[in-house]
């Protein structure tokens, strides 16, 4: 009796184990579908800029603006794969629906900071409400000009703006010694192939024990 009631639980954990899997599988399908809709989002026709954009439902919208940036650079800390560490360069730009932040790209830590384009500019780039901030960020540093996470509505009373950012796909004129960094899904968090594979390891690993543990039994009571 009590080897049928263990049995019977052993199926139940690994039918658990198997079936989250399963459901994590699915999930995986579904994270797929949503970054090539994003993907397919942030490469599409740019627009103009909305009057009043909306983060739900102007998140990595392509857009064009034109315009003239003032003279003040905010530094970000970041870190790219290709280049290392670095700052991204954020910049006010006057537009005929008044002033907002463009991220212009990136330059390495030991680099000079570039002036701002001098005459009129044309983005085409992607509205954006970034989230970089985490429970371990520092404080932005404001009065020495380093920012750990581009926090909107900081760096908009800062550098007297609309709390709205447009990052840059390309500048016209360009700028030769600032790389842009443009907005892609690569940020949005699709770990569920790593969760499936957990599960199912722990179903085999659970399989393994039962079949050995019962094994044993058997040998001891033939």
């Amino acid at each position: 009796m009590r080897q049928a009631i263990a049995i019977i639980l052993s199926l139940a954990v690994l039918a658990l184990f198997i079936g989250l899997g399963t459901w994590q599988v699915q999930r995986l399908k579904w994270k797929e579908g949503v970054l090539a809709e994003i993907d397919a989002r942030i490469a599409a026709d740019p627009v103009s800029l909305p009057v009043v954009p909306d983060k739900a439902r102007d998140t990595y919208l392509p857009v064009t603006v034109s315009g003239q940036m003032d003279d003040a650079t905010l530094r970000v800390l970041v870190s790219t794969k290709a280049a290392g560490a670095g700052f991204r360069l954020i910049s006010p730009l006057q537009t005929d629906q008044g002033p907002i932040l463009i991220d212009r790209g990136f330059i390495r830590v030991a680099d000079e900071m570039p002036p701002v384009p001098a005459g009129p500019v044309t983005i085409e780039g992607n509205l954006h409400w970034p989230d970089d901030r985490r429970s371990s960020t520092p404080d932005n540093d404001v009065v020495g000009n380093t920012w750990f996470a581009r926090d909107l509505d900081q760096m908009a009373d800062t550098l007297s703006t609309k709390p709205i950012l447009v990052i840059t796909r390309e500048m016209t004129p360009a700028e030769p010694n600032v790389l842009p960094l443009p907005v892609t899904s690569e940020g949005v968090p699709n770990r569920h192939l790593e969760y499936a594979g957990t599960w199912f390891l722990l179903a085999l690993t659970w399989s393994v024990m039962t079949l050995t543990l019962l094994w044993r039994k058997k040998r001891r009571n033939p």
